[in-house]
């Protein structure tokens, strides 16, 4: 297998969530309520009985980049939220991370998801309100997504990866620049 550099792997990773999120746009979103119509924005990003999204090493890359673009100090609010996180729901790196959940720290009330455009999770592209099943898109889509993904991060970073929480991904990532300063 040909391992692929970092740069090289979030192009692709950009350009397959950019082919997904355009898929369930055209195929089941316009059976969704519009996040901007809801009632109370972030619910579902906020539900900490609800949230367990997880993410690879590449997509925790990809946020950091995203993320980059903000000045410092809001980045440090964000590694704060996230290590906050991290400890009020006791999220650990083993174990049955599945079935933690959280309230994601990507969310910020007034502005919404922070790295919507350009790191958003499968997951939260998959995720819609829909009032009827029968609209949700299928989990195979979600499902083979993540295989894409998942194939991606082992050509660049090798085996030696986990599918973690997002808070947890967001704190290994900012620890370095962030912890004890």
């Amino acid at each position: 297998m040909k391992t692929l550099s970092e740069t090289t792997a979030l192009t692709q990773l950009k350009k397959l969530k950019t082919a997904y999120h355009e898929f369930i746009k055209i195929k089941y979103e316009h059976n969704a309520k519009s996040c901007l119509t809801c009632e109370t924005q972030g619910v579902c990003c906020l539900d900490a009985h609800f949230v367990n999204v997880h993410i690879t090493k590449l997509e925790a890359a990809a946020i950091r980049e995203t993320l980059g673009k903000l000045s410092e100090e809001k980045q440090r609010r964000i590694f704060e939220r996230a290590k906050e996180t991290v400890e009020k729901y006791d999220l650990k790196t083993s174990g049955n991370t599945f079935g933690q959940t959280f309230a994601c720290p990507l969310f910020e009330k007034g502005v919404g998801c922070l790295v919507h455009s350009d790191a958003k999770p499968a997951p939260c592209i998959s995720h819609a309100c829909y009032e009827k099943e029968a609209d949700l898109p299928p989990e195979k889509f979600q499902e083979q997504t993540e295989n894409r993904i998942e194939r991606l991060n082992k050509r660049t970073y090798g085996n030696a990866f986990s599918w973690l929480p997002i808070p947890v991904w967001l704190v290994n990532i900012y620890a370095k620049d962030f912890e004890d300063k």
